[in-house]
Protein backbone atom coordinates (compact mmCIF):
# COMPACT_ATOMS: atom_id res chain seq x y z
CA UNK A 1 0.00 0.00 0.00
CA UNK A 2 1.00 3.59 -0.61
CA UNK A 3 0.54 5.50 2.66
CA UNK A 4 0.85 9.24 3.24
CA UNK A 5 1.69 10.24 6.82
CA UNK A 6 1.40 13.74 8.30
CA UNK A 7 2.72 15.01 11.63
CA UNK A 8 2.16 18.54 12.91
CA UNK A 9 2.14 17.77 16.62
CA UNK A 10 4.56 20.52 17.60
CA UNK A 11 6.92 22.77 15.65
CA UNK A 12 7.99 20.71 12.63
CA UNK A 13 5.77 19.93 9.66
CA UNK A 14 6.40 16.32 8.66
CA UNK A 15 5.10 14.55 5.56
CA UNK A 16 6.21 11.07 4.56
CA UNK A 17 5.30 8.44 2.00
CA UNK A 18 5.72 4.77 2.83
CA UNK A 19 5.14 1.68 0.75
CA UNK A 20 5.15 -1.74 2.44
CA UNK A 21 7.36 -0.63 5.37
CA UNK A 22 9.80 1.14 3.06
CA UNK A 23 10.21 4.88 3.48
CA UNK A 24 10.03 6.31 -0.03
CA UNK A 25 10.09 9.99 0.90
CA UNK A 26 10.25 11.91 4.15
CA UNK A 27 10.09 15.70 4.11
CA UNK A 28 10.32 17.88 7.20
CA UNK A 29 9.88 21.65 7.24
CA UNK A 30 11.73 22.79 10.34
CA UNK A 31 10.56 25.79 12.35
CA UNK A 32 13.77 26.09 14.35
CA UNK A 33 14.72 29.51 13.01
CA UNK A 34 11.20 30.81 13.59
CA UNK A 35 11.22 29.90 17.28
CA UNK A 36 14.90 30.50 18.09
CA UNK A 37 14.37 34.16 18.92
CA UNK A 38 11.83 33.16 21.57
CA UNK A 39 13.93 30.38 23.11
CA UNK A 40 11.15 27.82 22.60
CA UNK A 41 8.04 26.96 20.64
CA UNK A 42 5.33 29.63 20.36
CA UNK A 43 2.12 27.64 19.67
CA UNK A 44 0.34 30.28 17.58
CA UNK A 45 3.37 30.83 15.36
CA UNK A 46 3.77 27.08 14.95
CA UNK A 47 0.16 26.68 13.80
CA UNK A 48 0.46 29.48 11.26
CA UNK A 49 3.65 28.06 9.82
CA UNK A 50 2.13 24.58 9.53
CA UNK A 51 -0.78 26.10 7.61
CA UNK A 52 1.59 27.93 5.27
CA UNK A 53 3.80 24.99 4.32
CA UNK A 54 1.71 21.83 4.56
CA UNK A 55 0.20 21.78 1.08
CA UNK A 56 3.45 22.40 -0.85
CA UNK A 57 5.23 19.92 1.46
CA UNK A 58 2.68 17.20 0.63
CA UNK A 59 3.14 17.91 -3.07
CA UNK A 60 6.93 17.71 -2.70
CA UNK A 61 6.76 14.41 -0.81
CA UNK A 62 4.49 12.88 -3.45
CA UNK A 63 6.74 14.08 -6.27
CA UNK A 64 9.78 12.65 -4.54
CA UNK A 65 7.97 9.32 -4.20
CA UNK A 66 7.10 9.41 -7.90
CA UNK A 67 3.36 9.08 -7.39
CA UNK A 68 0.27 11.25 -7.61
CA UNK A 69 -2.21 11.84 -4.84
CA UNK A 70 -4.61 9.43 -6.57
CA UNK A 71 -2.15 6.54 -6.09
CA UNK A 72 -2.51 6.69 -2.30
CA UNK A 73 -4.23 3.83 -0.49
CA UNK A 74 -4.26 5.36 3.00
CA UNK A 75 -3.90 8.83 4.49
CA UNK A 76 -2.72 9.09 8.11
CA UNK A 77 -2.08 11.94 10.54
CA UNK A 78 -1.15 12.42 14.18
CA UNK A 79 -4.23 12.71 16.39
CA UNK A 80 -2.27 13.52 19.57
CA UNK A 81 -0.73 14.27 21.90
CA UNK A 82 0.61 17.69 20.98
CA UNK A 83 -0.22 21.38 20.70
CA UNK A 84 -3.87 21.42 19.72
CA UNK A 85 -3.59 24.27 17.21
CA UNK A 86 -0.65 22.61 15.51
CA UNK A 87 -2.26 19.17 15.60
CA UNK A 88 -5.42 20.41 13.93
CA UNK A 89 -3.55 21.71 10.88
CA UNK A 90 -2.19 18.33 9.79
CA UNK A 91 -5.13 16.35 11.15
CA UNK A 92 -7.72 18.42 9.32
CA UNK A 93 -5.64 18.44 6.14
CA UNK A 94 -5.29 14.66 6.27
CA UNK A 95 -9.01 14.14 6.87
CA UNK A 96 -9.93 16.47 4.04
CA UNK A 97 -7.54 14.77 1.64
CA UNK A 98 -8.80 11.29 2.55
CA UNK A 99 -12.41 12.39 2.18
CA UNK A 100 -11.76 13.98 -1.22
CA UNK A 101 -9.97 10.87 -2.46
CA UNK A 102 -12.50 8.49 -0.87
CA UNK A 103 -9.64 6.71 0.88
CA UNK A 104 -9.46 5.51 4.49
CA UNK A 105 -8.11 7.96 7.06
CA UNK A 106 -5.99 6.59 9.93
CA UNK A 107 -5.60 8.47 13.22
CA UNK A 108 -2.16 7.71 14.72
CA UNK A 109 -0.88 8.18 18.27
CA UNK A 110 2.29 10.29 18.14
CA UNK A 111 4.25 8.11 20.57
CA UNK A 112 3.29 4.94 18.74
CA UNK A 113 4.64 6.59 15.61
CA UNK A 114 7.99 7.00 17.35
CA UNK A 115 8.00 3.30 18.23
CA UNK A 116 7.22 2.16 14.70
CA UNK A 117 9.93 4.45 13.30
CA UNK A 118 12.48 1.88 14.41
CA UNK A 119 11.10 -0.59 11.86
CA UNK A 120 12.64 1.49 9.08
CA UNK A 121 16.08 0.55 10.44
CA UNK A 122 15.25 -2.76 12.16
CA UNK A 123 12.43 -4.51 10.27
CA UNK A 124 13.31 -7.76 12.03
CA UNK A 125 12.56 -6.50 15.54
CA UNK A 126 9.78 -8.25 17.41
CA UNK A 127 8.50 -7.66 20.95
CA UNK A 128 8.89 -7.96 23.84
CA UNK A 129 11.39 -5.17 24.51
CA UNK A 130 11.74 -1.87 26.35
CA UNK A 131 11.17 1.46 24.62
CA UNK A 132 12.39 4.86 25.77
CA UNK A 133 10.76 7.84 24.08
CA UNK A 134 12.76 10.93 25.01
CA UNK A 135 12.07 14.23 23.29
CA UNK A 136 11.16 17.83 23.94
CA UNK A 137 7.67 16.90 25.04
CA UNK A 138 7.95 13.30 26.23
CA UNK A 139 10.01 11.12 28.53
CA UNK A 140 8.30 7.74 28.75
CA UNK A 141 9.63 4.25 29.35
CA UNK A 142 7.38 1.48 28.02
CA UNK A 143 7.43 -2.26 28.02
CA UNK A 144 6.35 -3.29 24.52
CA UNK A 145 4.76 -6.69 25.11
CA UNK A 146 3.43 -6.87 21.56
CA UNK A 147 2.79 -4.29 18.88
CA UNK A 148 -0.23 -2.41 20.17
CA UNK A 149 0.22 -3.72 23.72
CA UNK A 150 2.20 -1.33 25.89
CA UNK A 151 2.75 -0.94 29.62
CA UNK A 152 4.04 2.32 31.01
CA UNK A 153 6.92 1.61 33.38
CA UNK A 154 8.06 5.16 34.08
CA UNK A 155 7.57 8.77 33.02
CA UNK A 156 8.87 12.18 33.96
CA UNK A 157 7.41 13.82 37.04
CA UNK A 158 8.01 17.31 35.62
CA UNK A 159 10.08 18.40 32.62
CA UNK A 160 10.67 16.12 29.66
CA UNK A 161 14.32 15.35 28.90
CA UNK A 162 14.44 17.45 25.74
CA UNK A 163 12.59 20.26 27.48
CA UNK A 164 15.26 20.24 30.21
CA UNK A 165 18.00 20.48 27.58
CA UNK A 166 16.18 23.44 25.99
CA UNK A 167 15.75 25.25 29.32
CA UNK A 168 19.34 24.69 30.40
CA UNK A 169 20.55 25.88 27.00
CA UNK A 170 18.55 29.05 27.49
CA UNK A 171 20.13 29.56 30.93
CA UNK A 172 23.55 29.15 29.33
CA UNK A 173 22.76 31.62 26.58
CA UNK A 174 22.76 28.97 23.87
CA UNK A 175 20.46 28.53 20.90
CA UNK A 176 17.32 26.49 20.34
CA UNK A 177 16.90 23.53 20.21
CA UNK A 178 19.09 23.04 23.22
CA UNK A 179 20.19 19.41 22.84
CA UNK A 180 22.72 19.86 20.01
CA UNK A 181 23.95 23.15 21.50
CA UNK A 182 24.65 21.63 24.91
CA UNK A 183 26.30 18.58 23.37
CA UNK A 184 28.58 20.87 21.36
CA UNK A 185 29.55 23.06 24.33
CA UNK A 186 29.97 20.03 26.62
CA UNK A 187 32.90 18.83 24.51
CA UNK A 188 34.85 21.86 25.74
CA UNK A 189 34.09 21.34 29.43
CA UNK A 190 35.00 19.10 32.35
CA UNK A 191 31.95 16.98 33.26
CA UNK A 192 33.26 16.35 36.78
CA UNK A 193 34.04 19.94 37.78
CA UNK A 194 30.50 21.05 38.70
CA UNK A 195 28.80 19.19 41.60
CA UNK A 196 25.36 18.30 40.22
CA UNK A 197 23.39 15.56 41.97
CA UNK A 198 21.71 12.67 40.21
CA UNK A 199 17.92 13.15 40.29
CA UNK A 200 15.93 10.59 42.32
CA UNK A 201 19.13 8.68 43.02
CA UNK A 202 17.63 6.77 45.96
CA UNK A 203 14.39 5.76 44.26
CA UNK A 204 13.42 2.14 43.82
CA UNK A 205 10.95 3.01 41.07
CA UNK A 206 11.33 4.06 37.46
CA UNK A 207 10.40 7.74 37.46
CA UNK A 208 12.31 10.56 35.78
CA UNK A 209 12.73 14.13 37.00
CA UNK A 210 14.68 17.04 35.49
CA UNK A 211 13.28 20.13 37.21
CA UNK A 212 15.69 20.01 40.15
CA UNK A 213 18.63 19.50 37.83
CA UNK A 214 17.64 22.61 35.90
CA UNK A 215 17.52 24.59 39.17
CA UNK A 216 20.96 23.26 40.12
CA UNK A 217 22.32 24.56 36.81
CA UNK A 218 20.93 28.02 37.56
CA UNK A 219 22.69 27.98 40.93
CA UNK A 220 25.96 26.82 39.36
CA UNK A 221 25.79 29.80 37.02
CA UNK A 222 25.27 32.15 39.97
CA UNK A 223 28.37 30.66 41.62
CA UNK A 224 30.48 31.47 38.58
CA UNK A 225 31.24 28.05 37.15
CA UNK A 226 32.32 28.04 33.50
CA UNK A 227 29.52 27.58 31.00
CA UNK A 228 31.28 24.71 29.22
CA UNK A 229 31.82 22.89 32.52
CA UNK A 230 28.16 23.35 33.44
CA UNK A 231 27.06 22.03 30.06
CA UNK A 232 29.31 19.00 30.39
CA UNK A 233 28.17 18.28 33.95
CA UNK A 234 24.50 18.71 33.08
CA UNK A 235 24.75 16.36 30.10
CA UNK A 236 26.64 13.79 32.19
CA UNK A 237 24.00 13.79 34.95
CA UNK A 238 20.99 13.91 32.61
CA UNK A 239 22.35 10.98 30.59
CA UNK A 240 23.19 9.01 33.70
CA UNK A 241 19.69 9.62 35.07
CA UNK A 242 18.05 8.32 31.89
CA UNK A 243 20.40 5.35 31.64
CA UNK A 244 20.20 4.32 35.30
CA UNK A 245 16.40 4.14 35.18
CA UNK A 246 16.46 2.19 31.92
CA UNK A 247 19.06 -0.30 33.20
CA UNK A 248 17.06 -0.83 36.40
CA UNK A 249 13.96 -1.53 34.32
CA UNK A 250 15.83 -3.93 32.05
CA UNK A 251 17.04 -5.95 35.03
CA UNK A 252 13.74 -5.98 36.90
CA UNK A 253 11.66 -6.90 33.83
CA UNK A 254 14.14 -9.25 32.20
CA UNK A 255 14.80 -7.41 28.95
CA UNK A 256 18.02 -7.00 27.01
CA UNK A 257 16.67 -5.01 24.04
CA UNK A 258 15.93 -1.30 24.18
CA UNK A 259 14.36 0.86 21.49
CA UNK A 260 15.30 4.53 21.89
CA UNK A 261 13.26 7.13 20.00
CA UNK A 262 12.79 10.89 20.02
CA UNK A 263 15.22 13.76 19.55
CA UNK A 264 17.22 13.00 22.71
CA UNK A 265 18.00 9.58 21.20
CA UNK A 266 20.47 11.38 18.93
CA UNK A 267 22.64 12.44 21.86
CA UNK A 268 25.97 10.65 21.43
CA UNK A 269 26.71 10.57 25.18
CA UNK A 270 23.40 8.81 25.85
CA UNK A 271 24.10 6.27 23.13
CA UNK A 272 27.55 5.56 24.49
CA UNK A 273 26.24 5.13 28.04
CA UNK A 274 23.50 2.73 26.98
CA UNK A 275 25.91 0.73 24.83
CA UNK A 276 28.24 0.43 27.82
CA UNK A 277 25.35 -1.09 29.79
CA UNK A 278 25.36 -4.07 27.45
CA UNK A 279 21.87 -3.57 26.05
CA UNK A 280 20.91 -4.39 22.48
CA UNK A 281 19.99 -0.94 21.18
CA UNK A 282 17.51 -0.12 18.44
CA UNK A 283 17.49 3.39 17.01
CA UNK A 284 15.40 4.85 14.19
CA UNK A 285 17.36 6.20 11.22
CA UNK A 286 18.55 9.79 11.87
CA UNK A 287 15.79 11.34 9.74
CA UNK A 288 13.12 9.46 11.67
CA UNK A 289 14.36 10.07 15.22
CA UNK A 290 12.67 13.46 15.57
CA UNK A 291 9.05 14.26 14.61
CA UNK A 292 8.30 13.30 11.02
CA UNK A 293 5.53 12.07 8.76
CA UNK A 294 7.13 8.78 7.69
CA UNK A 295 6.84 7.34 11.21
CA UNK A 296 3.12 8.16 11.17
CA UNK A 297 2.75 6.35 7.84
CA UNK A 298 4.68 3.35 9.16
CA UNK A 299 2.45 3.15 12.22
CA UNK A 300 -0.68 3.48 10.10
CA UNK A 301 0.38 0.57 7.91
CA UNK A 302 0.60 -1.68 10.97
CA UNK A 303 -2.36 -0.44 13.00
CA UNK A 304 -4.97 -0.18 10.21
CA UNK A 305 -6.74 -3.46 9.65
CA UNK A 306 -9.34 -2.49 7.10
CA UNK A 307 -11.63 -1.27 9.85
CA UNK A 308 -12.87 1.77 7.96
CA UNK A 309 -11.97 5.42 8.29
CA UNK A 310 -11.33 7.52 11.40
CA UNK A 311 -12.91 10.71 10.05
CA UNK A 312 -15.06 11.05 13.19
CA UNK A 313 -12.12 10.68 15.62
CA UNK A 314 -11.14 14.08 17.11
CA UNK A 315 -7.62 15.35 17.66
CA UNK A 316 -6.58 15.22 21.33
CA UNK A 317 -3.82 17.36 22.86
CA UNK A 318 -3.60 15.08 25.92
CA UNK A 319 -3.65 11.46 24.85
CA UNK A 320 -2.15 8.62 26.92
CA UNK A 321 -0.78 5.64 25.04
CA UNK A 322 -1.65 3.30 27.90
CA UNK A 323 -4.39 3.24 30.51
CA UNK A 324 -1.86 3.70 33.33
CA UNK A 325 -0.23 6.75 31.77
CA UNK A 326 -0.76 10.31 33.06
CA UNK A 327 -2.90 12.38 30.70
CA UNK A 328 -0.29 15.12 30.29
Amino acid sequence: MWILGIDTSCDDTGVGVVRDDRVVSNRVASQTLLHQRHGGVVPELASREHTRVIDPLVQTALQEAGISVHDLDLVAATKGPGLIGALLVGYTYGKGLAFALDKPFVAVHHLEGHLYAALAEHPEVTPPFLALVASGGHTHLFEVRAWGQYQLLGATMDDAAGEAFDKVARLLGLGYPGGPEIERLAREGNPQSVPLSLPLKDQSGLAFSFSGLKTAVARALEKGYARADIAAAFQRVAVEHLASVVVRAAKSHGHSTLLVAGGVAQNSALRARLQAAGLRLLFPPPGLATDNGAMIALAAGHTWRGQGSALQVPAQPYLPLTMDEPTC
